[in-house]
């Protein structure tokens, strides 16, 4: 039986707050995912300066400047999380959005790494990430075949273990715009494990990824859909996760070996109505 591997997204719906982001953790494990997700920026590398001078209202100020700043987390913050991480018996990564970033991360003993959507065409930090040769989750939504070409090469150029995950890079994203077959069309054309980014606002979609041949599953998670974050609408609450996670696990019993067998069961009604 193959085991999915499912990552609970917290990104960054723990809005700046260590204590919500230890809350998503522990949800995490009591749900049964196999690792929780975040993801790091250097803020004034990531976006222009006349980006982060411009308006926005959020809890931190009116500039784009505070409301990034206000969502990142730092060394202390990080330090924490994987202290706790370690005592809950739970993996953590992050996807990197620069490569100082990425250069953070080198200090945690991390099994992962991820390549968000958006990065996937900074061969420069593809490079950094592959040097590693941890096991590397690359998102492909907003992304050309050619562009996943290279992504692709890159990774292989260095022996990087990875695999590619679907997905749509709306938030949230309609049920319609899933296009699950892709799953099947990336496994074709690259030979490589296939997993699924969601971002949907339900469970079905995703149940539906792993029961197509999905070999990971990632979802946003949050504690109430309704807080304020761009991530928090497409987002999981604990209820949803919890179901999602124990109904992904009947799947991969469910799904079998492919072979044909009789099972116990069958044999002995075979032997009831076939003599």
């Amino acid at each position: 039986m193959r085991h999915i591997f499912i990552t609970a997204e917290i990104g960054i719906n723990h809005n700046g707050d260590m204590e919500l982001a230890k809350k998503l953790i522990e949800w995490s494990v009591l749900c049964g995912c196999d690792a929780v997700k975040f993801q790091k920026r250097t803020v004034d590398k990531v976006y222009t300066k006349e980006y982060l001078d411009s308006y926005r209202e959020s809890p931190w100020g009116t500039t784009q400047r505070a409301q990034k700043k206000g969502l990142e987390f730092g060394k202390e913050e990080y330090d924490v999380i994987d202290t706790y991480c370690k005592e809950r018996n739970i993996e953590w990564f992050a996807s990197a959005w620069d490569i100082d970033s990425q250069m953070f991360l080198r200090q945690y003993d991390l099994k992962y790494n991820k390549v968000a959507s958006a990065m996937l065409v900074r061969e420069d930090l593809l490079e950094m990430i592959a040097q590693e040769k941890k096991h590397t989750f690359i998102a492909t939504g907003m992304s050309t075949w050619e562009e996943i070409d290279r992504a692709v090469a890159i990774f292989r150029k260095h022996d990087c273990p990875f695999e590619l995950m679907h997905c749509n890079s709306t938030y949230p994203m309609k049920n319609e715009d899933a296009n699950l077959k892709m799953i099947e069309t990336l496994k074709e054309r690259y030979g490589c494990d296939v997993g699924y980014s969601g971002h949907e606002t339900g469970r079905i979609v995703s149940l539906a990824a792993a029961a197509r041949g999905a070999t990971s599953i990632e979802r946003h998670i949050t504690l109430d859909r309704a807080m304020y974050g761009s991530d928090q609408a497409a987002s999981l609450e604990v209820d949803d996760l919890q179901r999602l996670v124990k109904d992904i696990r009947t799947v991969e019993l469910a799904l079998g070996t492919g072979e044909r067998i009789l099972t116990p069961g069958e044999e002995a009604v075979k032997e009831k109505l076939r003599g």
